[in-house]
């Protein structure tokens, strides 16, 4: 749990209660399995974890999966980990039954670079929840057909 919340913390985008989210997804598939829906990838190297992604169905849908969290340590940021980590997660997704991944971000600048690696991996923008995090703060909905 203490290397999430690393992970999370490094890249300088999240607030500590989101932060605290991370890591609270982690305790719950840890203590209650895989009824949680949460499914974890780690990216390591030789013996270090640098990356992580947490992702699960949605429930009452039809193959649609959530990708609740992908991050890259920040100093590895660069190197090919979170578009290789992605793609480990697609291929889970539709191991699963999956057929479609649901990804979401918020507008601000900062989620700029966050936004375009999305869209460098085939996501496509599908919906804007405006002021959904706070005034001037939209949800940008961002899916990828598997």
């Amino acid at each position: 749990m203490a290397i999430v919340r690393e992970i999370v913390e490094s890249s300088g985008f999240f607030y500590p209660y989101e932060v605290d989210v991370s890591v609270e997804l982690v305790e719950e598939r840890l203590q209650k399995g895989i009824s949680t829906g949460y499914h974890f990838l780690f990216a390591e190297r030789e013996e270090r974890v640098l990356g992580y992604s947490c992702f699960g169905p949605i429930a009452c849908t039809l193959g649609s999966y959530d990708l609740y969290w992908i991050a890259v340590r920040d100093d590895c940021r660069g190197l090919g980990l979170g578009g290789a980590l992605l793609a480990r997660t697609e291929r889970k997704v539709r191991e699963q039954g999956g057929c479609r991944l649901y990804a979401e971000t918020s507008s601000r600048t900062q989620y700029e670079p966050t936004r375009r690696f999305y869209q460098r991996c085939d996501y496509r923008e599908e919906a804007v929840l405006a002021d959904f995090y706070a005034p001037g703060d939209h949800k940008v909905i961002f899916v990828k057909v598997l």
